[in-house]
């Protein structure tokens, strides 16, 4: 008897290390170098869709206290850095409050010229190409819509998918936008509905000091919105609004 419980004990003992040891392997990797994030809204589609769940690489910009959980004032700028790239998909925290988390892509760089034409982007004076790519269907505003789909491609060659749903938006025709120094602006890709850098008083510029990481692949995707959102208390229908051809997409 004596013997069999010692065993029990030892087993339950060395599957709790097991654990612990698991937990603190996963913490080590979500803190230093992937970091699981989901897309609450629809600012960047179609490039990422409301009920994405993706992993942003911290490796890709270095680290800053805005790296680790609670941002802890232990340090200022960045250590090991590597400067965001145009065209990147990047999560930051919101310059505003330094607390909320948001995701759009890097569109200027520091000392750029950034400016709104007729639903077109400028890059120091310069239109960014784009062109039709046919229609995209969602669900916005209580209702099914299809958006026209444009292809830009930025000035480092990069390609990406935008929708304009309004070619007269509220931010389609804007000043000039002066990138300052160590600073970026950011654009989401559902241009008509995506509050970003245009928006001064919400967004502005991002600090570089403020990213946390580049969007780098979708390991799981859900229908959240719409009339055939998923529901947890319907477990018979999850087959069914898992998207499983955007599991391990690339984001780009």
């Amino acid at each position: 008897m004596s013997v069999g419980t010692k065993t029990s004990r030892s087993s339950w003992s060395e599957t709790i290390i097991i654990v612990v040891e698991a937990l603190a392997i996963a913490m080590f990797v979500r803190v230093f170098f992937y970091q699981p994030f989901n897309i609450p809204s629809g600012s960047m589609k179609e490039t990422l869709l409301i009920g994405d769940y993706l992993f942003v690489s911290k490796l890709s910009y270095g680290y800053s206290r805005f790296s680790f959980p609670f941002s802890p004032d232990l340090f200022s700028g960045r250590i090991w850095g590597a400067p965001p790239k145009r065209g990147d998909v990047a999560v930051f925290k919101l310059p505003r409050d330094n607390s909320t988390d948001y995701i759009k892509r890097v569109m200027g760089l520091p000392g750029d010229e950034i400016q709104m034409k007729d639903g077109q982007v400028f890059i120091n004076g310069v239109g960014v190409p784009k062109v039709p790519a046919g229609e995209f269907t969602t669900w916005e505003e209580g209702h099914e819509r299809t958006i026209p789909v444009f292809e830009e491609t930025l000035p480092n060659g990069v390609k990406y998918k935008v929708l304009d749903s309004d070619p007269n938006g509220p931010y389609d025709n804007t000043g000039v936008y002066k990138v300052p120094p160590d600073h970026y602006f950011m654009m989401g890709d559902n241009r008509d509905n995506s509050t970003d850098s245009r928006v001064r008083s919400a967004v502005g510029f991002v600090p570089y000091e403020n990213f946390i990481g580049r969007a780098e692949i979708i390991f799981f995707s859900a229908k959240v919105d719409g009339p055939d959102a998923m529901h947890w208390w319907a477990p018979w229908t999850w087959p069914f609004d898992i998207r499983w051809t955007r599991f391990f997409t690339l984001v780009r």
